[in-house]
């Protein structure tokens, strides 16, 4: 008997935002940006020693991880404004690091995610096949505008943040509220996240679920939703 004889079929699929459909995109860049845009604003230019740059694009490259020692209940995903504070401080670890930079650094943050290059082919397959696709994401920023600019949000049915609706992952509540967007029960959905301890929340409301873990290179293996979608899952 194949698993496909007996498994529910998929018909919406939940997917994470960051780390996910989005790499959290080069320091360097990220750093450099931060400068044009004090440049742009007629602010003075930080002058960073090799060491300074080095611990810093060293601590950006995990940022959130060492967010989680500042806010380990993920408060920062409920407040704009705790979003930016639980940010600033934690740049701030890093000595020699001024506020201007810092508040440059948060500014531009939304311009350096990348999209993978199975996002779009991947979102574009499965609405071809007819599944619906919400975005959850813990964040305290609306990604929205991104998404339309990168052609993700025309591919999608919905979108829940965090910030937005007062809940945060892994609590089964927000998992609930991207069911209603996609008006398709739990045990015909797929969450595809990369964290086992923020993307499981959906279990207990009999959501499958795909963990990814962080690759290197510009793919992520979302091939492998396809995959579980199967071929067969209706039009709706």
């Amino acid at each position: 008997m194949l698993l496909d004889d007996v498994l529910t079929p998929i018909n919406g699929v939940i997917f994470d935002f960051h780390a996910t459909l989005v790499d959290r995109g080069d320091p360097d860049r990220w750093i450099a940006a931060a400068f044009r845009h004090l440049a742009d604003v007629g602010s003075a230019t930080p002058e960073l020693s090799d060491t300074e740059f080095g611990a810093l694009c060293t601590h950006l490259d995990h940022l959130w991880q060492h967010a989680h020692s500042i806010d380990p209940t993920s408060e920062r995903d409920l407040s704009q404004a705790r979003h930016q504070d639980v940010f600033a401080r934690t740049v701030a670890m890093i000595p020699g690091i001024k506020p201007d930079l810092i508040a440059a650094l948060y500014t531009v943050l939304p311009d350096q995610w990348v999209t993978f290059d199975d996002t779009l082919p991947v979102l574009r397959e499965l609405r071809s096949r007819g599944v619906r696709v919400v975005v959850l994401s813990n964040i305290g920023i609306d990604i929205r505008n991104y998404l339309d600019r990168v052609g993700v949000g025309e591919l999608l049915d919905g979108v829940v943040l965090s910030y937005e609706v007062g809940l945060v992952k892994p609590d089964p509540a927000i998992f609930a509220h991207a069911l209603e967007l996609l008006d398709v029960p739990g045990s015909q959905t797929l969450m595809v996240g990369d964290s086992p301890r923020d993307d499981v929340g959906g279990v207990s409301l009999n959501i499958r679920t795909l963990i990814l873990p962080p690759m290197q290179g510009p793919v992520h293996g979302l091939d492998a939703v396809l995959r579980l979608v199967g071929t067969t899952t209706p039009r709706r």
